[in-house]
């Protein structure tokens, strides 16, 4: 029983270290680079993307057809 026991303490503890292992090692990075764990990177929204641009107006129409929808209902 007290076999069993430990085996299963050993287990565990093995499987906490893989399973906290990636965020040992973003805190190590973080602190080695000055509170910037993936050196310098670009900030999000300066770059130009199509997928960007398509979901904008996706946003935008759908925004028109709304407004259209609750103008129409207070001329009612």
């Amino acid at each position: 029983m007290v076999g069993n026991l430990l085996e299963l303490v050993i287990l565990m503890l093995v499987i906490a270290l893989f399973a906290f292992a990636p965020l040992g090692y973003f805190i190590y990075m973080y602190t080695q680079k000055g509170g910037e764990p993936f050196g310098d990177i670009e900030p999000h929204g300066d770059s130009e993307s199509k997928v960007l641009d398509m979901a904008e107006k996706l946003i935008n129409m759908v925004k028109g057809v709304a407004g259209k929808k609750t103008e129409t209902k207070e001329e009612e």
